[in-house]
């Protein structure tokens, strides 16, 4: 405050011109960017120059994105078979070990897959003795090739049908090795993949899901990545590997380290490339959708550059003043690069060369221009 009380105190001068006949500004050349001072208005305000020179600078990017879930990651738990829902267990935004119970389901289907796998059982055992007894008469020469190859195909095909029932019931939680005619059942269980947490709940008790319906999705944190947008001058400074430091809106204080593990290949409407980051550690905290800030320190570069302080901003543009002589001022339009540790690099340096720049007093001039050309 004591110093935007400071500038205005030294536009009031600039606009009055100090009260006083002999201290009235030296009129200006005529064109815009030039400005003229009296000793009383450079009396005023604190005038410090500096000038154009090789420093190694470096950059910090700020960046901004969300947390995201690759699609690995983002589970759809459907049933291999279709089934009325008799009870689930999760909510949205739960967490969940891997093994719980989800979910149970019931289906005369289900008592029907756990039969037939019974029957083929027990012929199996039947075809097993019978193809056996076959081939020793069939060696002996005592039965025909016919009915040795009969007995042999119906083996097999009981053989293949007792396989493919058996994988059905693994698919819907049943282990067919412990199946037998006392524990058929007519409800199934489904359960967590791994651990997580839910996002999505589409069922309710008492409806009838079929065998491609989703019921849940479910994310696996284990592996969240952050997508973060780059500028599209900035997008060649990212490189893959390249360590990351991020942090919630919610608590700056709490920072997470991480790398780029992808570069996008298009640019947005924009101009912003997304870029792909793992972060090291994740915790609970951290939820698709949620906004995050990350910081990239960009390796080193050396350039002829100007102290941050000496560049001001006008109209959209970057300039910074030359000091012709004691009085005498000149605004110069220059493109800015790289900005870090307080220096920025300036690509249009070659005019600026062997000229004393502005330093402090850089935007008190920059208001008294302004001023200047309103009268």
């Amino acid at each position: 405050m004591k110093y935007l009380a400071s500038i205005l105190i030294t536009l009031l001068f600039f606009s009055c011109g100090g009260g006083q006949a002999t201290d009235e500004p030296v009129e200006t050349s005529g064109t815009e960017n030039i400005l003229e001072l009296s000793d009383a208005q450079l009396a005023s305000f604190t005038l410090s120059s500096t000038a154009v020179e090789e420093k190694k600078i470096t950059q910090t990017l700020k960046l901004n994105g969300k947390i995201e879930v690759p699609p690995q990651n983002l589970i759809s738990v459907s049933s291999a078979l279709g089934g009325y829902v008799k009870s689930i267990k999760l909510l949205p935004g739960m967490f969940f070990k891997k093994g719980d119970r989800i979910a149970e389901l019931e289906d005369n289907q289900f008592i029907q897959l756990q039969q037939d796998y019974l029957i083929v059982k027990n012929q199996l055992e039947n075809a097993e003795s019978e193809y056996l007894r076959q081939r020793e008469l069939n060696q002996s020469k005592a039965s025909s090739d016919k009915v040795y190859l009969q007995a042999k195909a119906d083996y097999q095909t009981l053989q293949i049908n007792q396989q493919a029932l058996a994988q059905k019931l693994k698919l819907i939680h049943i282990n067919p090795d412990q199946l037998n005619v006392r524990n058929i059942k007519q409800t199934v269980h489904l359960y967590a993949p791994f651990d997580g947490f839910v996002s999505q709940v589409f069922v309710n008790t008492g409806k009838y899901v079929s065998a491609s319906e989703v019921l849940f999705e479910l994310v696996n944190p284990s592996d969240l990545h952050l997508n973060l947008k780059v500028f599209e001058k900035d997008w060649n400074k990212i490189k893959i590997g390249q360590q990351l430091t991020a942090y919630a809106n919610s608590d700056p204080s709490k920072t997470y380290l991480g790398q780029v593990i992808l570069i996008g290949k298009n640019i947005s409407t924009d101009r912003a490339v997304d870029i792909r980051v793992r972060l090291n550690e994740v915790g609970g905290t951290l939820i698709p959708g949620m906004y995050m800030n990350g910081a990239v320190v960009v390796p080193e570069t050396t350039a002829l550059a100007l102290p941050e302080e000496s560049v001001v901003d006008f109209e959209g543009g970057k300039y910074v003043f030359e000091i012709i002589d004691r009085n005498k001022f000149k605004m110069i339009s220059v493109q800015c690069g790289d900005h870090g540790d307080g220096w920025v690099s300036i690509v249009n340096s070659e005019q600026l060369r062997n000229k004393k720049i502005a330093l402090q007093g850089a935007y008190t001039l920059l208001m008294a221009l302004k001023n200047k050309g309103e009268e």
